[in-house]
């Protein structure tokens, strides 16, 4: 397991940093994969019914050609560490739960 913790203060800390509005609300995005259709299938309708706003499954190639299944959640949410700890927390065990990855999470820089 990542720690997440330390990687959401540095990504956050990256932003305000440069200047990103912290006054705004952010769409952070929440990754997940897995080779497994099915399982990734699983994953998405957990987080729906959790009351996530789940994007349409992907399938995506890797570098190495491999091919992988992938959604996002998305939240609306204020550039803080505290705010994206709870969703991540959240989304990470279930992850766990339905057998894929939680592979991280993004947003974009906000003048």
């Amino acid at each position: 397991m990542e720690n997440w913790r330390e990687i959401t203060e540095d990504i956050v800390t990256s932003l305000l940093e440069d200047g990103s509005d912290p006054e705004v609300l952010y769409e952070v995005e929440h990754h997940f994969v897995s080779e497994n259709f099915e399982k990734l299938e699983q994953a998405a309708l957990a987080a729906f019914k959790l009351g996530y706003d789940v994007e349409e499954p992907a399938e995506l190639e890797l570098e190495d050609g491999e091919k992988v299944w992938s959604f996002d959640v998305v939240v609306e949410c204020e550039l803080d560490v505290e705010a994206i700890m709870e969703d991540v927390d959240k989304l990470e065990a279930l992850a766990q739960q339905t057998d894929v990855e939680y592979d991280g999470w993004g947003t974009y820089f906000q003048e």
